[in-house]
């Protein structure tokens, strides 16, 4: 390289700045020391502190600034190297070079406050952003719209409200920036309807909306479900002309998935012009959060099909649908695809990994995803406990709960639902008493409606039926679905049909379009020979135009999903699956298996009732699956109800007569059935 100019060696460094090219910049801060005599003019010095800072290399940004004589420093100097620490999150490195800067002196300017602003809210250290706003005060540099906005800002982010407030009113010009900083921290607060009422009165002072105030604006509609709303800022976006801007595009699909509109969420993702990795995340995120996981999956192979690199939030939020349709097949190609992109060390990634295969049925996989995670967070913890306990893993999912407590770790709202569920998956009835009652005082947690579901379903389990509803009739909440539900599947266990009347009655005024209610209360009149009530509830069904939700069950073979119904002849191999079903009929006979009619149409012959419970869509399933699927690999069946009795009995014996693990995930946990066996330990 041949000797150049100082000012033609500044601009080299600002190239490599531009291009990302550390080596480059190294190169020429080599060919600077080679051909200029130190110490170096105060520009290249401030140029190179500039270029490492903002490579993250902070302590030879601090090296250049040591070599530069101090009265060659000035605050362009300091300024950089602050702003390089901010920038990389070593906010109190920041605050002790801003110090450093002050003792020479030299006096901040308009560049250095909001760095340091900045540093100090995210320490959450009021005490020195208000020295901050006392020296910005003094030197009359508060006034500026930028000092002035990263002062409101502190002061928000710090919890200091009021100092906020008097703030943002004593400024003599609020610029657009000012007011988006307002609008956000009170969506950051978790106080839309402040948000709102900041915007309106934005507009009523006449000032005009950028890109940022609008997607502060929708993430306030969003977090408060204001559809009709941020449909009317959906308006006023078009009729302003930002319906182009690629940030408020985005932050209207982001707004319609969350307010459940999806329809126009894809119509806006549509009718944009040009997209990046955030439009593809947002639309990806908008079916996974509306239960639409098959399209989710189908966007993100799109995405991957126009090139777009995926990102740790695009990756968790497909590893989720994963994880909602019950695709193991799928979630293992995506966990591939996240260990080829290097993002499966992101936090967020591992606890969507440990979700996706405890909810697959998959607790080995989620045990190693989990142990194998550089950091861990809350939501990672919970994910564990919550796939132990949906495995009814107590054994597992408490000594767990008590090492999250150990590494420091406060459990939260979920974290208790969790461990409450466990307790009853496992029949710790008085383990998980203690825990419900403890929740105020030793987690400063009030019990939620979730959280008394759990006991209900705990002391229903364990037989505890009258105590479960003297439970209910004592609680401080209005009972919920949820809690009427678990007493009345207890009532169906143990066959309490008076209890189970009133359950089942109370379900219907909470939601009356429900039909698995009518039917298991029906079921449970004719399991305990009242045949007269089961046909008037059966009646009474008929004639509210109540139809009973089709039972159905899939199983996933090569990234394919097969779905099968009751008696369900259809598929083009139904004649192989007739004869395993046939063979699977005879072999279990052999082996001591009674079909367990109970529960079948009362008004069927016993003949036809061993046959209705023969064709159940989970047999079709398994058989499909013992034809498709390997051996010694395991075959995995979800159904969208609750398995039925007669069904949980005859898989027990088709482990044990196959040799093979099935693991069925129906509406309420998973079921392993190994060697006649099943890890429900038949309590369930």
């Amino acid at each position: 390289m041949p000797f150049l100019t100082a000012n033609e060696l500044g601009s080299l460094l600002v190239s490599a700045i531009s291009t990302h090219s550390l080596l480059f910049g190294r190169a020429t801060h080599a060919h600077i020391l080679k051909s200029l005599q130190i110490p170096l003019p105060s520009f290249l010095s401030n140029h190179l502190i500039n270029m490492y800072s903002k490579f993250n290399l902070l302590t030879s940004a601090h090296l250049v600034l040591l070599q530069t004589p101090s009265e060659s420093r000035s605050v362009v100097t300091w300024t950089a190297l602050i702003s390089g620490h901010v920038q990389n999150g070593h906010f109190a490195s920041a605050l002790i070079h801003f110090s450093h800067m002050r003792k020479e002196p030299i006096s901040p300017n308009d560049f250095t406050f909001p760095c340091a602003f900045k540093a100090s809210a995210a320490l959450r250290s009021p005490v020195v952003g208000k020295q901050l706003h006392a020296l910005a005060l003094k030197s009359a540099q508060i006034f500026d719209s930028f000092v002035g906005c990263s002062c409101f800002d502190m002061y928000m982010k710090t919890g200091l409200r009021g100092e906020a407030r008097k703030m943002f009113d004593e400024m003599p010009e609020r610029s657009v920036a000012m007011w988006n900083a307002n609008i956000s921290n009170a969506v950051l607060d978790g106080k839309p309807c402040i948000a709102v009422d900041v915007f309106i009165q934005f507009r009523r002072v006449g000032g005009e909306p950028d890109p940022i105030t609008f997607c502060v604006f929708l993430n306030a509609c969003s977090d408060a479900f204001y559809l009709e709303l941020g449909k009317q800022l959906h308006g006023y976006v078009i009729r302003s002309g930002f319906d182009g801007n690629l940030s408020v595009c985005n932050g209207l699909v982001d707004f319609y998935g969350k307010c459940k509109e999806v329809e126009s969420a894809k119509m806006v993702f549509d009718g944009m012009g040009k997209r990046n990795e955030v439009s593809w995340c947002s639309l990806v995120s908008a079916y996974e959060q509306n239960y639409e996981e098959e399209n989710a999956f189908e966007v993100f192979l799109a995405a991957r099909e126009e090139g777009v690199e995926p990102t740790d939030f695009m990756v968790s939020s497909v590893i989720s649908a994963c994880a909602g349709m019950s695709g193991l097949e799928f979630g293992r190609s995506v966990h591939g695809l996240a260990v080829k992109a290097c993002v499966e060390g992101n936090v967020f990634v591992g606890s969507a990994l440990i979700d996706m295969y405890g909810k697959c049925g998959s607790i080995e996989d989620a045990e190693q995803a989990f142990y194998e995670m550089p950091e861990r967070n809350l939501v990672t913890w919970n994910a564990m406990i919550g796939g132990y306990a949906h495995q009814g893993c107590a054994d597992m999912a408490l000594p767990l709960f008590q090492d999250m407590m150990s590494c420091g770790v406060v459990p939260n709202y979920v974290t208790l639902v969790c461990v409450l569920s466990a307790c009853s998956r496992g029949g710790a009835v008085k383990l998980g008493m203690e825990i419900f009652e403890s929740m105020n005082e030793r987690f400063h947690i009030q019990p939620g409606a979730e959280h008394y579901a759990c006991v209900v379903d705990l002391l229903g389990r364990a037989g505890m039926v009258e105590c479960a509803y003297d439970f209910i009739k004592k609680m401080p909440i209005a009972p919920t679905i949820s809690v009427w539900g678990a007493l009345l599947n207890a009532c169906r266990v143990y066959k309490k049909p008076e209890l189970g009347r009133i359950a089942a009655y109370k379900l219907f005024e909470l939601d009356p379009k429900d039909s698995g209610n009518h039917v298991l209360l029906s079921n449970l009149f004719a399991s305990t020979g009242r045949w007269e009530e089961a046909d008037l509830v059966r009646k009474e069904m008929k004639d509210v135009g109540i139809k009973k939700g089709a039972g159905c069950s899939w199983i996933t073979v090569k990234n394919k999903v097969h779905t099968f119904q009751a008696k369900d002849t259809s598929h083009e191999m139904n004649s192989k699956i007739q004869e395993i079903l046939a063979k699977l009929r005879r072999e279990m006979k052999s082996a001591g298996y009674i079909a367990d009619t109970s529960f079948a149409l009362y008004d069927l012959e016993e003949e036809e009732k061993i046959s209705e419970v023969g064709y159940h869509s989970e047999r079709i399933a398994l058989a499909f699956g013992l034809i498709v699927i390997p051996p010694g690999v395991p075959i995995r069946i979800t159904k969208n109800l609750r398995i039925c009795g007669d069904c949980h009995s005859a898989f027990k014996f088709m482990s044990g007569i196959v040799g093979r693990e099935i693991i069925v995930r129906d509406n309420n946990r998973f079921h392993r059935f190994r060697d006649g066996q099943c890890s429900c330990r038949d309590y369930w």
